[in-house]
């Protein structure tokens, strides 16, 4: 947390907004609600819940996050239109802290080409707008879209307008990630020190990583007197991905020294937040990721394990535990309580309801008779498998493969459809999934594309639960699935299953309702 002698840095989280727009990293409504729960219990200051105008299922998963978060503010993208207002005004209206952010294009390449406006007509539509909105919400943001290729005084007569029409925060995002540290920093200081009325708003930054600057373009920022920075999760966004929020976290509280700026961030549930969106997008953090990739305080190197046994600040400039990063693999086991598995629970940040609980507590039971030990990764993966699912229009019933390196590989499936029926099919495929993958297909009469399969273990040895995430699409739309069992097989079933019953309730209606 913030001292006195720090400044005290917002944290705009975009996760559910920007982040879900990076190809692959589509979320469920029950996701979307599972990662803002997440982002609450972090202590993000605004978390931007999507974009209401986007799509009716957008509007609604706004709409349910914005009843329920009440912990921080909860914003909804718009464009300088009034429909668009309007969207965001109807998805927040439940929202116990609502934001409407509202951004145009202020460079000129975008006014020429993509806007096909000329300044004066930026300036006046962006000042309308915000005056529009002011008339339903207190709290209005305004992005002037690539801000670091605009031209300076005209950021600075577009800000001054919206501020005097009634914005409290004007964000200056590095749209295309093309700005360097120190020009971006020198942006933010003359902008602040030349807008009429900067003493009324928040200076807010929201940079990319095209160049892999996104980080320290941020940080340049704060120093040159940016009040807000937006980030996501894992940097997860578009093409290259946005600022960093752990990244962004820990520079600032590491170096306070330098920074002289603080978060009202709780570090120790950064690794929790980090592996919750992991999941449910089914984009893997890299190994040598900072802050939570799993290299990042490994130490194989004689000499930094030597200097780490003596004195971990030898070559830690942090500490796991800092951002909740447990060294205590062993947690439970198989006669362990109720109790003490539903503490734990609480202790890695999941809060479940009592029908929940029952059935990861019968689930744990299960695992902890096929392991020795059940680490907290595991059972991070029981909860991600029951949590974010869509309602099951298929549910696995049986299953066997007969496989062999002369004979192909034939598949049995058994399904319960959720009216009852029971269908059974055998299908041959050139391995042990392939074979099952097509024999679920005949089973629902359709063939998606599946474009991702990947499968690890969860933790060390041979006992491990594999963890399977698979991406298929189907007519130009894309769901992903998830799936843990100690029998690798099981759990690629498991994955793909998931993302067959997200297609079925999508494109049956159920994720608008």
């Amino acid at each position: 947390m913030a001292t006195s002698a720090n400044r005290l840095i917002r944290i705009f989280d975009t996760t559910l907004r920007d982040g879900e727009q990076a190809p692959g990293c589509s979320m469920n409504p029950q996701e979307k609600l599972e990662v803002a729960r997440r982002l609450e219990k972090l202590g993000v200051d605004i978390m931007e819940a999507g974009f209401p105008a986007s799509s009716p299922g957008d509007l609604e998963s706004v709409k349910n996050i914005a009843g329920i978060i009440k912990n921080c503010s909860v914003a909804g993208l718009c464009r300088s239109l009034e429909k668009d207002i309007d969207a965001a005004r109807e998805a927040l209206k439940k929202a116990a802290q609502p934001r409407i952010h509202i951004f145009l294009a202020t460079s000129p390449i975008h006014m020429e080409y993509k806007l096909k406006m000329t300044a004066k007509e930026v300036l006046e539509q962006a000042a309308a707008s915000v005056r529009y909105a002011k008339k339903f919400c207190s709290d209005i943001e305004f992005s002037a879209e690539d801000a670091s290729r605009s031209d300076p005084d005209f950021l600075c007569q577009v800000f001054g307008e919206v501020i005097a029409a009634g914005a409290v925060t004007v964000n200056m995002p590095d749209t295309v990630g093309y700005a360097v540290p120190d020009e971006f920093g020198a942006l933010v200081r003359y902008v602040k020190e030349h807008t009429p009325g900067a003493e009324k708003a928040v200076f807010s930054v929201h940079a990319h990583n095209d160049l892999g600057l996104a980080v320290a373009n941020s940080l340049a920022a704060v120093a040159a007197g940016a009040d807000q920075i937006e980030c996501t999760v894992n940097g997860i966004g578009e093409r290259a991905g946005n600022a960093s929020l752990e990244e962004i976290v820990m520079a600032l509280r590491v170096r306070r020294d330098i920074l002289k700026a603080d978060t009202r961030i709780d570090a120790a549930q950064l690794y929790g937040a980090s592996r919750l969106v992991s999941q449910v997008t089914g984009v893997r953090v890299q190994p040598n990721k900072a802050i939570e990739g799993d290299n990042a305080f490994a130490h194989e190197a004689g000499i930094h394990q030597h200097g780490v046994l003596a004195n971990r600040a030898t070559y830690e400039i942090m500490t796991p535990e800092s951002v909740g990063i447990s060294k205590n693999l062993m947690v439970l086991g198989k006669h362990s309580g109720r109790h003490a598995f539903e503490d734990r629970l609480k202790e890695l940040g999941f809060t479940v309801d009592s029908q929940t609980l029952e059935t990861l507590f019968a689930q744990f039971k299960d695992l902890a008779d096929k392991k020795k030990t059940v680490s907290d990764r595991d059972i991070e993966a029981l909860v991600m498998d029951a949590a974010g699912q869509a309602p099951e229009t298929w549910h696995l019933d049986h299953w066997a493969v007969n496989t062999g390196s002369a004979l192909g590989a034939s598949g049995t499936i058994r399904l319960h459809h959720k009216n009852g029926e029971i269908k059974k099919e055998v299908s041959m495929g050139d391995g042990p999934i392939d074979s099952i993958f097509k024999a679920i297909n005949q089973i629902i009469g359709k063939e998606p594309e599946l474009d991702l399969y990947e499968i690890g273990a969860i933790t060390g040895g041979s006992s491990s639960q594999g963890e399977t995430m698979v991406k298929i699409s189907h007519n130009g739309r894309r769901w992903n699935g998830r799936g843990v069992s100690t029998d690798v097989i099981e759990s690629s079933i498991k994955a793909y299953l998931s993302a067959i019953n997200a297609m079925e309730w999508e494109l049956g209606g159920g994720a608008s309702k």
